[in-house]
This record gives structure tokens, C-alpha cells and sequence, in this order.
């Protein structure tokens, strides 16, 4: 798995439920786009358009219990979390409601048993401690960590595999494989594979090639279990596609490139498949995000006090 794969499919019908998160996350992640594009942002912000459905699959899997560790491309495991656009914007725009004051802005958010981070490989190494307190403390749950495939060019992986092999942890760890780390393609920088790089380790891989979330689900279910209950840590690598920049408008990589991911994108693809279910939940979802974006954007400036 050096590359994204190129296999076309009919996506079956999704949970209403499940489309409408999508479709949140979808048209979250354009509207911070074009807030970037009016002047309204300022910093910097990494989008997940076309790996929305990486953590929509996962979030029925997951528990309250569960610690969750994103990266600076989160926006869409925070809202697969904790359903709260509004929180989420308010913290990226600095405005009254933030999650965190506005002072973590797009990539570094603490809430509960969440927390991201802009740091790559910085989470693996915390989750893997995080894995072992649930051990000792918590049996049944578990430490779920997202990186991309970038992220194996950090020390901190191969130190956290091995604890967590050795310790026999219930650590997640979940591979957004998009091709490209930043502006390289993978495959110009990473020799071998995922896969036999977590297997040095003695810790399982298991690869997911589709966007089909019950398929996803009914894959990883019985594997998930085992992490949580015999303590076999496991990677899960998602071999899936980057539509937007690294950043919000920093995209090298050819058109053709460009295009041939969005061929691949589940967006599309649905649409085709399910044009009257996807329309109405497209129009709603985009109606919601809309609204949100004015309500924010009207707020006042966040205040934080840290003596308080």
C-alpha cells in the first residue's frame, strides 16, 4: 500500500444518520475554506475533504470511555466526536463558544477524552500511555490515535509500537493513507510499507480499501474487540484521498493527480448512487453549516483568562 488504490465502486445506501454526518463534515471543511479565501480566518487550517468517512465508520466503535488523539487535520474527528460545529468554528474563528477560549484554534483541542495536536507522531507515544492507565484502570477500553501516512518518518512511532507490542496495550492506531505527506508523495519517501513496518513490531494491520462504512464496520468490529478486551494493539491503515491543499491553499501536486482523487470521492460517488437520499441530506447539512457560519461570525471576540 504505497499508493492510493484506484478500485471504483457503487457505495450501498448509509444510515440517514450517517450521510448527514458526512455531509456536516463535507460542507464544514468548505466553509472554513472559503472563510480563508474572504480574509475571515486567520492562520492556517488542514482540511479533511474526501477522508470524511474514515472517522464516520469508526464513531460507532468507539466509546465514551475511549480516549481519542487527532492531528492537525481533526476538524472531522472532533465533529464524528462530539456532533458540535459550533464549538468548533467558534475556537477556529477565536469567538464566543470556542471549545478551548480560542486559544487552540484548527489544530490543538482538548475536550474530555479528546485532544489534537499539529505535532506529527506526538500523540502516538501519549495514547500509548493512555493505553496503558485503561489497562490498568479501565479494562474494555481503549486508546484510538489518527496519523497519516506522513507520520512514519517520526522516531516516536517505532518507540510506541514497540511499548504497546510489549505491554500488549489497547491501542488503535488509525493510518489516513492519502499518498502524500504535505507536498511529497509517499511513495518517494517512505520505502517499504505500513504494513510490514507495524509487523515488525508483532502488532497487527489490517487495511481498509473502501469508503463503504457498514463494510468498514463489519470488518473492523471483531478486531476492535480484541484490542479492547485481549490487549492486541492493532493498525488500521485507510488507503483514501486528499481533495483540498496540505494547508489552505498550498496544493502542488498536478491536476491530474488532483482529478483522479476526486474520481475516487465518496461525495460523488453517493451522489450517483443515491441522488434522492443525498440531495435532501446535501441541502440540509449545507443549509446548517451556513447558519452556523453567520451565527458565529457575529459573536464577540473570545476572552480567556489563564488565572482563572
Amino acid at each position: 500500500m504505497t499508493e492510493p488504490a484506484a478500485t471504483l465502486v457503487r457505495l450501498p445506501r448509509a444510515a440517514d444518520e450517517d450521510l448527514d454526518l458526512l455531509l456536516l463534515i463535507r460542507h464544514f471543511e468548505l466553509a472554513l475554506l472559503d472563510l480563508f479565501g474572504r480574509g475571515e480566518l486567520n492562520g492556517t487550517t488542514h482540511t479533511c475533504v474526501g477522508q470524511e468517512y474514515v472517522p464516520v465508520a469508526l464513531r460507532r466503535l468507539l466509546g465514551e470511555t475511549d480516549y481519542v488523539f487527532s492531528n492537525h487535520r481533526g476538524h472531522g474527528h472532533y465533529l464524528a466526536r462530539f456532533d458540535d460545529p459550533e464549538g468548533l468554528l467558534a475556537e477556529i474563528m477565536g469567538r464566543e463558544g470556542a471549545v478551548c477560549n480560542g486559544v487552540g484554534g484548527s489544530q490543538h483541542i482538548l475536550r474530555d477524552r479528546y485532544v489534537s495536536t499539529g505535532v506529527q507522531g506526538e500523540s502516538l507515544p501519549v495514547a500509548t500511555g493512555a493505553a496503558l492507565h485503561l489497562k490498568r484502570t479501565a479494562p474494555g477500553a481503549l486508546a484510538c490515535v489518527y496519523i497519516g501516512d506522513g507520520t512514519w518518518g517520526e522516531g516516536a512511532v517505532y518507540e510506541a509500537l514497540n511499548l504497546a507490542s510489549l505491554w500488549r496495550l489497547p491501542l488503535l492506531i488509525v493510518v489516513e493513507h492519502n499518498g502524500i505527506a504535505q507536498s511529497t508523495p509517499t511513495a518517494r519517501q517512505m520505502a517499504g510499507t505500513v504494513r510490514s513496518r507495524a509487523q515488525a513490531f508483532g502488532v497487527r494491520h489490517h487495511g481498509i480499501e473502501t469508503s463503504d462504512l457498514n463494510a468498514i464496520r463489519h470488518e473492523l468490529a471483531p478486531l476492535v474487540a480484541e484490542v479492547r478486551f485481549e490487549g492486541r494493539p492493532l493498525v488500521v491503515e485507510f488507503v483514501t484521498h486528499r481533495l483540498g491543499p496540505h494547508s489552505k491553499g498550498d496544493d502542488t501536486r498536478p491536476p491530474e493527480v488532483v482529478e483522479h482523487a476526486r474520481a475516487r470521492d465518496w461525495y460523488g460517488l453517493y451522489a450517483e448512487a443515491h441522488p434522492e437520499q443525498f440531495a435532501r441530506a446535501d441541502e440540509a447539512q449545507r443549509a446548517r453549516v451556513a447558519a452556523i457560519v453567520q451565527d458565529v461570525s457575529a459573536r464577540p471576540l473570545s476572552g480567556w483568562d489563564p488565572c482563572a
